[in-house]
């Protein structure tokens, strides 16, 4: 298996100024190439059940951990009144549930790294 190597990205192509964006396929590449043996069909499918357990597990309240990488959880944002930028208006903005994402120390480390 692979250490951290240089992953690659795309450049954003309408904003050219703006960072590189790893679409989903680059990084099937990058699974298959880090796992000898490991066809890109293979890590597809290791990707999206990886996934998909992982949006089932917040999906029904449940943390996530991933020691190093982060964890995963399900937040709660309420009720607020907001203003319309346009018109000055008060406006509603209902109560939602949303996804929270704590970076482990490994990933706030290696973001820092220069």
């Amino acid at each position: 298996m692979q250490t951290r190597a240089a992953l690659p990205g795309r450049q954003c192509l309408l904003f050219p100024w703006k960072r590189r964006i790893m679409t989903k396929a680059e990084l099937i590449e990058a699974i298959a190439a880090g796992v000898d043996g490991l066809t890109k069909a293979k890590a597809e499918e290791a990707l999206n059940v990886t996934l998909h357990a992982i949006m089932d597990a917040v999906a029904k309240g449940d943390a996530l951990s991933l020691v190093g990488f982060g964890t995963f959880s399900k937040g709660e944002r309420a009720e607020r009144m907001a203003r319309n930028p346009r018109t000055g208006e008060e406006i509603k903005v209902e109560a939602a549930r949303t996804v929270k994402f704590k970076a482990g120390q490994r990933f706030r480390e290696a973001v820092n790294q220069e």
